[in-house]
């Protein structure tokens, strides 16, 4: 290369590279030393070095501005001595385009000079009671040829599938890393060039964080490719939420500043935070990210953790204890009241049944064992505690009855997730019966049992899909499903009847006994507000777990109301004050007004009875 650039030295106090109108200034801590420095490669890929120097140095910060005209031309490395760096703060990166390859020297840094007009776009700040999230891998969820778009496994192939998700009735996609990620798992052998193992499609693994990943745009430009995607989505009314994973040994300084960044140039309703020891309170105490939805997992149940303004804590319990009681397990009556209640009042309570990792909800009802040896672990890799029950046949089934179990058990699964207080979160495929067939662990598994498939037209998958339709619209039609605040159990408003409540076979008598499998949950509109002002409607809930039936009261409603059956599993058998509830189904009950009409002639039908019952028993 024969130009010869122009340079200046500053202090830097901010790392990453920054475009200024005459020139691109580098700021870095990942060299030091007298021989270090940035390499500039010009379309050729004729390359100049170009040394820091103590005079542009602030702590570890080394600082140079390079008066580069048409940036976009160039690419850069970093150099110390013999050694050849990528910018691990680079916010584009180049020659990482096409997925499976792997990184090689061709990968670099490069300048994205590029406006994108957002058009006034915010992000949206839904509350967490009317959030419904919906998890997915970018890759995973349009690559299959049943997805039906035209750019498979892109951010613009999810863009298009916009009318989809609005006609699903979520409100919010949270994307696996979407960040750069090496996708390539390499075998290091001593003396040997590195061989190419597997496969890390989920990308939970340090990676370039401030640039979306190549590998997922359409485009030449990565980072158009997001921001049209997530200003789409807002457009619909849907926020954009993304997953980052941090390895123990990642600098926690440099946290914030990258969920900042995301926030402010990509406009990120909230992240989902993986890794130990993150700095959460640091991070919901910033004011910038004060909108913003920070989410991160609970653990296990015995795991206490603060409560934060603005966070969303991910409820692995749930997913354990609510498994536990849709198989029949004893002693979880107790758990289910404690779930479908359980909303803090500080933050957000992400309820779900499954994720990417672990079994579908459809494999949660046809496996009792994982089924990974695709993996090439020998099915070693994978949780082995999947609270999961087969229905009676492992794997796949042409039986008629073992295909209707597993379709009820799927909507039961359904109800317990969207009928609960928190938030629901639903991955991707759930809401057809997508399958992995057995692999609970599919995080190479970049082919078909990855894949999400959209060709599933089975009489079950129609249903489900339906089905989970119905869930979500019920929740968004009646606000007492879904409360800003943790429910007391009590009459806090003297109306007559507590904001929720427990039965059993007797009215308010629920039966929390160990082998208890049966409850009754019914629900005071009167504690909630429907748009126009008025009280919302009383609902009851009717849970049957056991593989027997099982006779629920149904609570006594104001005099001018009556319950009527909205949804079932499978169908109760109905009487004036009482159902019993068929094995292994959960029946949903509204209260309706009874007409006047109607009650003037049941009155009068009434009357007419006993008037005939007194002339019948009347002596001649």
């Amino acid at each position: 290369m024969n130009q010869v650039f122009e340079t200046t030295y500053f202090k830097p106090d901010k790392k990453g590279v920054f475009a200024t109108p005459d020139g691109i200034c580098f700021c870095t801590d990942q060299v030091s030393g007298s021989d270090c420095g940035v390499i500039i490669y010009d379309k050729d890929n004729n390359s100049q070095k170009i040394p820091f120097s103590e005079k542009g140095k602030r702590g570890s910060l080394y600082g140079i501005k390079l008066h580069i005209q048409n940036p976009e031309n160039y690419r850069y490395h970093y150099y110390c001595k013999e050694e050849i760096l990528l910018d691990k703060y680079a916010r584009t990166v180049f020659g990482n385009e096409v997925w499976g390859e792997g990184w090689t020297e061709n990968v670099k840094g490069g300048f994205d000079c590029s406006d994108f007009d957002w058009m006034g776009d915010q992000p949206l700040a839904i509350s967490y009671e009317n959030s419904i999230i919906y998890g997915l891998h970018v890759r995973n969820f349009t690559m299959h040829k049943s997805s039906g778009v035209k750019n498979k496994g892109t951010f613009e192939g999810l863009t298009a599938k916009i009318p989809y998700l609005k006609e699903l009735g979520i409100t919010a996609v949270e994307l696996l890393p979407a960040y750069e990620f090496e996708e390539c798992e390499y075998l290091l052998t001593p003396g040997k060039e590195k061989e190419k193992k597997t496969l890390n499609c989920w990308g939970f693994k340090e990676g370039l964080y401030y640039t979306p990943k190549a590998a997922f745009s359409a485009g030449k430009t990565p980072g158009y490719s997001f921001k049209n995607m997530v200003k789409e989505m807002h457009k619909a009314g849907l926020e954009v939420l993304m997953y980052f994973y941090f390895p123990t040994h990642f600098n926690r300084a440099d946290i914030l500043d990258i969920l900042r960044y995301w926030v402010v140039e990509y406009h990120l309703d909230g992240v989902h935070l993986l890794g130990e020891n993150l700095p959460i309170s640091v991070i919901t105490q910033d004011t910038l990210l004060s909108g913003t939805k920070i989410l991160y997992n609970e653990y296990s149940y015995w795991e206490e953790r603060p409560l934060y303004e603005n966070t969303g804590i991910f409820r692995d319990h749930f997913r354990t204890q609510m498994r536990q009681f849709l198989k029949g397990d004893e002693d979880m009556a107790s758990a289910l009241l404690y779930h479908q209640r359980n909303n803090p009042n500080r933050c957000g309570t992400i309820n779900y049944l499954a994720d990417y990792s672990g079994f579908t909800l459809f494999d949660m009802t046809a496996y009792d064992k994982k089924h990974n040896e695709d993996n090439g672990e020998d099915n070693r890799d994978g949780s082995d505690y999947n609270y999961s029950w087969n229905c009676g046949v492992e794997g796949h089934s042409r039986k008629k009855a073992i295909q209707a179990l597993r379709g009820k058990q799927i909507k039961n699964a359904l109800s317990l997730l969207f009928l609960a207080q928190g938030t629901p979160f639903l991955f991707s495929g759930d809401e057809f019966g997508n399958t992995q067939n057995g692999n609970n662990n599919t995080y190479c598994q970049d082919n078909e049992i990855g894949w999400i498939k959209w060709n599933n037209t089975t009489v079950m998958g129609k249903e489900i899909w339906e089905f989970t339709r119905f869930l979500i619209e019920l929740r968004k039609e009646h606000p007492i499903l879904h409360m800003p605040a943790e429910m007391q159990i009590l009459d806090s408003i003297a109306c007559g009847y507590p904001d929720v409540s427990y039965h059993g076979e007797e009215a308010w008598r629920p039966d929390l006994n160990p082998y208890s499998r049966t409850v009754g949950i019914m629900y005071c509109g009167k504690y909630a507000k429907l748009p126009d002002g008025s009280a919302d409607d009383f609902l009851f809930v009717a849970y049957n777990m056991h593989w027997l039936p099982h006779k629920l009261a149904l609570p006594k409603l104001p005099k001018d109301m009556k319950w009527s059956l909205l949804q079932c599993t499978e169908q109760p058998e109905i009487a004036e004050s009482s159902a019993i509830v068929k094995a292994r189904s959960i029946s949903v009950f509204l209260s309706q007004r009874i007409p006047k009409q109607m009650k003037v002639k049941t009155d009068r039908s009434r009357q007419h009875e006993s008037l005939e019952a007194f002339k019948n028993n009347s002596p001649a």
